[in-house]
């Protein structure tokens, strides 16, 4: 049984993130240059993150999502995903990822136990994909999910963060992607974080503004019922559709009340709130010699540490790390 926090909410999802390094540098995410990279001593090794792991599944903990950065910039990505799957208890296990480097390592993936991908893709346009990401084709992203759909990673899912100016106007082709090719496409609010703080205020495109340019210019959405992912997303379908639409509003509408998830970091803190710069340092006692055990209360005084919602509607928002750091 999934242990709880002291609101009752059962914590069973724990976000993995293995690298703070990332291949591009989304305008609206990091600068340019990107960002400071902690030294790669500081960085968890993989076998330090599969004993954080174990611990977690002693606590209930069922769900892990590897992210990064870009998860698949570190070497060896597989072989910790193996590490991963044979762990009892982990029974879902996924990765979020830019799919640039997807399609020379899906195959891989699935053979050691991936489950499923989900994709950031925030522009359908070769042109203004290069714009955002100031690195990236989305050629290779295509490729990315031509194999990844081609070794079984699915359902793949894609996250299109909306950004006023920026790409809020391919809204509606998004949606009708969830009719003309069964995708399921997740529409999600910019969260001031870190670098993102920037973007934030005119960038900022409710969900309720998101969902009715669906509705006006593709069809009405009906909610979907049942099991459909285990995040914060609602879920929906367009008449028609093999796929849905899904919203995470954070702010417009945020989902604090049902939060079930943790956060580790790729130097080794874990995070009970996205929204909250409170950090339990698991690193120091990892090499100091902690065992399972001691690493256990430890994730357990983490999972107690969760605050009862985030206060971004009064302007108070994480500014130790930007969202590259910490796994989204």
């Amino acid at each position: 049984m999934p242990y709880r926090d002291d609101l009752g909410r059962a914590i069973n999802y724990l976000r993995v993130s293995v690298t703070d390094r990332c291949n591009l540098r989304c305008v609206y995410c990091m600068p340019a240059e990107g960002i400071a990279q902690h030294p790669h001593a500081d960085i968890l090794r993989y076998e330090e993150l599969a004993l954080i792991i174990r611990a977690a599944a002693g606590l209930g903990i069922c769900k892990v999502r590897i992210t990064g950065g870009e998860p698949l910039a570190r070497l060896g990505l597989p072989e910790f995903v193996r590490m991963v799957a044979a762990i009892p208890g982990i029974d879902d296990l996924s990765m979020t990822t830019n799919g640039i480097l997807l399609a020379r390592h899906a195959q891989a993936l699935a053979e050691a136990g991936l489950h499923r991908v989900n994709i950031s893709l925030d522009t359908l346009r070769p042109d203004r994909f290069a714009r955002i990401t100031r690195l990236g084709r989305l050629d290779d992203v295509w490729a990315g999910i031509a194999a990844a759909q081609a070794a079984g990673l699915s359902p793949i899912k894609f996250n299109m963060v909306v950004v006023r100016g920026l790409n809020d106007d391919e809204v509606a082709d998004f949606a009708r992607r969830t009719i003309s090719h069964g995708w399921h496409v997740r529409f999600i609010e910019l969260m001031p974080v870190g670098a993102n703080v920037a973007w934030s205020g005119n960038g900022l495109v409710p969900i309720p503004e998101v969902r009715a340019r669906i509705e006006s210019q593709v069809g009405p959405l009906e909610p979907v019922h049942g099991p459909t992912g285990n995040g914060p997303a609602r879920y929906y379908r367009l008449p028609g559709a093999a796929g849905t639409v899904g919203f995470i509003s954070a702010l417009s509408d945020h989902f604090c009340h049902s939060c079930n998830r943790l956060r580790l970091t790729a130097d080794g803190r874990l995070r009970p709130c996205l929204m909250d710069d409170l950090e339990i340092d698991l690193r120091t006692p990892l090499r100091a010699g902690a065992d399972l055990e001691t690493v256990q209360s430890l994730l357990a005084q983490a999972i107690h540490c969760k605050p009862e919602r985030h206060h971004l509607d009064e302007a108070r928002s994480p500014q130790s790390r930007t969202m590259a750091e910490i796994g989204g």
